[in-house]
């Protein structure tokens, strides 16, 4: 799910009776009716209907359809709309911040740390340029270093980096680890580097060049354009 439709999501329960309706529905072992949620709100039928489905149409709640009663055939009534919890995470951030990727390239590292013996360290920046070349991977391979460097920030910004030019090379105003890279960071700019650097690489000759090179109240990685 993208920022915009997060935010969009989040900004939904905003209105005080949807708010009610999503935590009622979310309090409920089983999923819910529209009957059952504006009776637990104290709304008419129309109204419950109403913020429910844009609760769903917003990705806060799925539904589904099944008879309350349990039987089916004749006589066992038409299906209900019934309303639970949607299974996706949905959170905002700004600036934008990727703790959980960085919990999952962590988590991966650990494993096949224990597995293999292998410092972990070097697990890490290993799986973090595997990963950076993955996602990379999925631009088309650009025809000269200038849309090199284009299609990298493009991935960046993707994953909240902010690109910005300044003085003939890029530098990244976001660190999307920026909470981790306060505590350990070492760790986490190496990490940084590694995932940048795959991007790079996945785009072929004409990658750009990722340095580490820390400064004030931005990413520890800078990019220039290769040279021809």
């Amino acid at each position: 799910m993208d920022l915009e439709h997060a935010a969009a999501g989040i900004g939904a329960l905003a209105h005080p009776v949807r708010h009610q309706l999503y935590q009622f529905v979310c309090s409920q072992p089983a999923p819910v009716s529209r009957d059952q949620a504006a009776e637990a709100v104290g709304i008419p039928h129309h109204q419950a209907k109403f913020h429910l489905d844009r609760l769903t149409a917003e990705g806060l709640l799925d539904s589904e359809y099944a008879r309350l009663t349990g039987r089916s055939g004749p006589g066992a009534g038409r299906p209900s709309k019934l309303y639970h919890r949607a299974g996706r995470d949905i959170a905002v951030s700004l600036p934008q911040r990727e703790y959980e990727l960085a919990g999952r390239l962590m988590a991966a590292a650990i494993a096949r740390s224990a597995a293999t013996g292998e410092p972990v360290v070097e697990v890490l920046n290993r799986i973090a340029h595997d990963y950076g070349q993955s996602i990379g991977a999925s631009k088309r391979p650009p025809a000269d270093a200038a849309a090199a460097l284009d299609m990298a920030l493009a991935v960046l910004s993707e994953y909240g980096y902010e690109p910005r030019r300044t003085d003939g090379e890029v530098e990244l105003a976001n660190c999307p680890f920026h909470a981790l890279a306060q505590e350990q960071t070492e760790l986490a700019c190496t990490m940084n580097h590694a995932l940048i650097t795959g991007v790079a690489d996945a785009l072929g000759p004409h990658g750009p060049e990722a340095r580490l090179r820390p400064g004030p109240a931005r990413c520890c990685v800078v990019l220039n354009r290769r040279a021809e």
